[in-house]
């Protein structure tokens, strides 16, 4: 019997990942799984004052297997496939015990039922139940050896024995299996971070900044909260790449990025929506936002790289306050989008702003 680190997914699809490493984890595991596994067999095999081959066969599957598995697996070609073969083998042997044990009902009981209980929590599909006909020839086989002896009843020296497996098997089960829900956690928080934010510029991602900006836009409808959105795009950001190279034009969008995160602190939200457009809802009336964005737009254009030297960036800003007729985002970002497009065609480097009813004025 092998205690069976938990893990997920199986051997030949897309999961299988999990089971590079496979021998090198199961090994501990099992040399833990058949060291306890001996105690309620010495225990029965001398109260029975078995031969000498039933002790060779307890010496072989409780202290010579777990290190023979792990040889067998490192050195096989395909270590993992190997593993798995190890893993019915710890089923054929689970499934002998009971014949050993001329079906003493707690030990045999107890250590197929932690052996079958191994392959479900090993996540590993399907292996529980392919385990089973293995189970099946290491219960047969060995009862063809012993002729089916059947004594059941379990004495208290018996059930003593038995007490060690059943407390620490589960423990260190769930031990292992409380280390692998941390690690989902951590993974989980991880792609909940890189689905959020933006990686080159660190602002929210589209999705996230949009729901985001549509939660400021319901509190300005419930609450009439004052609301702005700001449209941001760097000017003729397709020459700098062109001219400079892709690497600059990174640096570029990030360094306009970290500017555009400052002019949200500390209560508004930015955001990149893509190639060079960034978005920046605040929580402010219409002219404390274009004092914002103006001072927005002065930093960027201060911006100097060492690797161009006389690169000057700018950036075009499209402001629109949320109107009453604003019930959904995009009608929103619709109304800066025109602010942005006049801004664009007004000469660029400039902030125009845009109220609900379309009136507009740098």
């Amino acid at each position: 019997m092998s205690t069976v680190p938990p893990a997920s997914g199986g051997p030949g699809g897309r999961h299988g990942g999990h089971l590079r490493d496979l021998p090198r984890r199961t090994y501990r595991f099992r040399i833990l799984g058949m060291g306890l596994a001996a105690l309620p067999l010495v225990v029965v095999l001398q109260d029975r004052a078995a031969s000498w081959p039933y002790w060779a066969w307890a010496a072989f599957a409780c202290l010579l297997w777990p290190h023979l598995a792990y040889v067998v697996a490192i050195r096989s070609r395909d270590p993992k496939r190997a593993e798995l073969r190890n893993f019915l083998f710890d089923s054929l042997l689970a499934g002998s015990y009971a014949s050993v044990l001329h079906f003493n009902v707690l030990p045999s009981v107890l250590l197929m039922s932690m052996a079958t209980a191994d392959k479900v929590n090993a996540g590993i599909r399907g292996l529980w139940l392919r385990s089973l006909p293995a189970m099946a020839v290491g219960l047969v086989g060995a009862g063809l050896f012993t002729g089916f002896a059947f004594e059941p009843e379990t004495t208290m020296p018996v059930v003593l024995a038995c007490l060690p497996i059943m407390v620490i098997h589960s423990l260190a089960v769930s031990l292992s299996s409380y280390r692998l829900v941390r690690q989902v956690q951590r993974q989980n928080l991880q792609l909940e971070t890189l689905n959020r934010t933006d990686a080159l510029t660190g602002l929210d991602s589209r999705a996230y900044w949009q729901s985001q900006a549509g939660h400021q836009l319901h509190r300005r409808h419930a609450k009439g909260q004052d609301a702005t959105l700001l449209l941001v795009d760097v000017d003729r950001f397709k020459d700098i790449n062109d001219r400079h190279g892709h690497a600059l034009g990174d640096e570029v969008l990030q360094a306009v990025g970290q500017h555009v995160q400052r002019a949200a602190l500390p209560a508004g939200h930015a955001g990149r929506l893509g190639g060079d457009e960034f978005a920046v809802a605040l929580p402010v009336a219409a002219g404390d936002a274009a004092a914002v964005a103006e001072r927005l737009r002065r930093d960027v254009e201060a911006l100097r790289f060492e690797r161009a030297p006389g690169l000057q960036v700018s950036i075009s800003i499209g402001l629109a306050t949320a109107a009453d007729g604003d019930t959904e985002l995009s009608d929103w970002m619709e109304t800066a989008d025109r602010a942005l497009y006049a801004a664009k065609r007004g000469g660029r480097n400039r902030v125009v702003v845009l109220a609900g009813t379309g009136d507009g004025h740098d």
